[in-house]
């Protein structure tokens, strides 16, 4: 197994380096940015317009719905010079990552119409409207309900960790339309815009201070039937629908080691005495291999999908591996910062602009969402090892 770039490759990342580099503020703070970032949404916006000016908001899709078509090799360099250089998500994780793809396999050919060139555009943003109080891990057993009556149903629950609700102009939402169904079939998935009375947003404020999760509060809110995608009761089926879209997971060991960078630029700045010194060079040598590693497999994972194959626990090693190895980093930053570290961005004692503090804290999200490393390792032990489930 070979990974290497042919001229087309490189040419594209040269392209899309010399692209980030001309379009970013250059005053947008140190260390990577959270794919969830809602903070300074009419830079992300305009950067997403700025995308789109290139026909690169969904460069995966397929050419008659806006997109590319590139290769997941592509996909894969793209990805990581955005995460590399802190490049802002602006929605595009809901947008292109998960409703576009949706629509693409079940929604009608007047929903593609609607929906699917303002995605294109950066003209419209997506929330997710899934998880509930009673129902996060275990989403089958959602409990908002939606009624029919005529033309359109009657929605009333909640909805919780609504990433970016205060911002998005419309949700796709997972409601439970026959009560008394097997919890998989008794969901629908539906098209809700925002602004349809009787939806209430409230904020979420995480343990990093941002804001990036809401509860959502649906009351007697009406929405058309030609807003649902597929066929009623057949949801469930629907929200697990994903394009071959690349699952290398490099964007993670990109931001990786744009923070291990900072952490040695600071070290060659203060310069730390001799004895610790040893100690602290060998720790950040280990964790720099560790992450070469990581993006050995994450090339691994796409050179398998580019083959056609299927990168099935081989995602979930890549997944595991960066996600945890970016604990491991900021964890040691803090120590290596010492009570510097450990400040808010906006102290003028804060080290290296506060970002390892806000780092350390908004790394524990990704070890849950998108499947937990305790479910990640499930699929390694038994698509992986072939161990029994029991």
């Amino acid at each position: 197994m070979e990974f290497k770039f042919t001229e087309e490759h490189n040419a594209l990342r040269t392209e899309v380096r010399e692209f980030l580099a001309g379009s970013l503020e250059t005053d947008r703070g140190a260390g990577p940015v959270r794919p969830t970032s809602q903070e300074n949404w009419p830079a992300q916006i305009e950067f997403a317009r700025k995308l789109a000016a290139k026909g690169w908001v969904a460069p995966a899709w397929p050419k008659e719905y806006g997109g590319l078509a590139w290769s997941h090799i592509k996909q894969m360099i793209f990805s990581e010079e955005l995460s590399y250089a802190g490049a802002p998500d602006g929605g595009r994780v809901f947008n292109v990552g998960m409703i576009g793809p949706t629509l693409i396999v079940h929604g009608s050919d007047e929903q593609k119409k609607e929906h699917l060139p303002r995605i294109t555009k950066a003209d419209v943003t997506w929330c997710q409207g899934y998880s509930e109080p009673g129902a996060g891990s275990d989403l089958a057993s959602l409990q908002t309900r939606a009624v029919r009556d005529g033309d359109d149903y009657v929605i009333n629950g909640q909805k919780i960790w609504t990433t970016g609700a205060h911002h998005a102009d419309w949700c796709f939402l997972l409601v439970r339309s026959d009560p008394h169904a097997p919890k998989h079939k008794g969901i629908s998935f539906l098209l809700v815009d925002m602004k349809t009375p009787g939806i209430t947003v409230r904020p979420i404020v995480n343990m990093a201070g941002y804001h990036e999760f809401n509860e959502v509060f649906f009351e007697d809110v009406r929405v058309p039937v030609r807003n649902r995608v597929g066929e009623e009761n057949n949801g469930w089926y629907v929200a697990m629908t994903l394009l071959d879209f690349e699952r290398s997971n490099v964007a993670s060991i990109a931001a990786n080691q744009r923070t291990l960078e900072m952490l040695i630029a600071d070290m060659r700045q203060r310069r730390p005495g001799a004895a610790y010194r040893d100690i602290l060079r060998h720790r950040l040598a280990e964790l720099w291999l560790a992450n070469e590693t990581g993006r050995l497999l994450s090339y691994r994972t796409a050179w398998m999908q580019e083959a056609g194959r299927i990168a099935n626990y081989e995602a979930s090693v890549t997944k595991i591996f960066a996600t945890e190895l970016a604990a491991r980093i900021t964890n040691f930053g803090l120590n290596q910062l010492g009570p510097a570290g450990a400040l808010e961005p906006d102290s003028k004692y804060a080290a290296i602009d506060g970002v390892m503090e806000k780092a350390h804290m908004v790394n524990v999200a990704p070890l849950i969402f998108s499947g937990s490393s305790e479910i990640q390792r499930n699929i390694i032990a038994t698509r992986g090892l072939g161990l029994p489930r029991d």
